[in-house]
């Protein structure tokens, strides 16, 4: 039997003087700090899941505009797509029970983050812009 991979994207989300961050009410990452981010539903297209994703953690409608990169580790089945968005409609804002809150974090001066690869996707980000 195959154990097929889990599919996850996230977005990188310029908003004023930094980027949008979520405070996690879940594990992994319990407490601390990510890009809003979800699972992909079987069928789902990638970027549909990311904007339904948005709305439903931060309350705002986005437009993606780039593909930022695709994460995978060793020994982990999730595979990670991460865009950069802008948003289009909305103010962010706390919208559900799996975070428990939402920052605008400044690049320079990160929150301790959620996920290893966090901060790497950010500087690739950075890279990017």
């Amino acid at each position: 039997m195959w154990s097929d991979p889990k599919v996850a994207v996230g977005a990188i989300i310029p908003y004023k003087s930094g980027i949008i961050l979520v405070q996690r009410a879940i594990e992994p990452g319990l407490g601390k700090w990510t890009f809003p981010s979800g699972y992909v539903n079987r069928g789902e297209v990638v970027e549909e899941a990311l904007k339904r994703e948005l709305l439903e953690e931060c309350d705002i409608k986005c437009e993606i505009v780039k593909l930022i990169g695709i994460y995978s580790e060793e020994n982990n089945p999730v595979i990670f797509i991460v865009y950069e968005a802008k948003i289009i409609s909305g103010e962010p804002k706390k919208n559900d029970d799996e975070n428990y809150d939402i920052m605008i974090a400044d690049f320079d001066n990160l929150p301790d983050l959620a996920f290893n690869h966090d901060k790497d996707i950010i500087l690739s980000w950075k890279k990017l812009i």
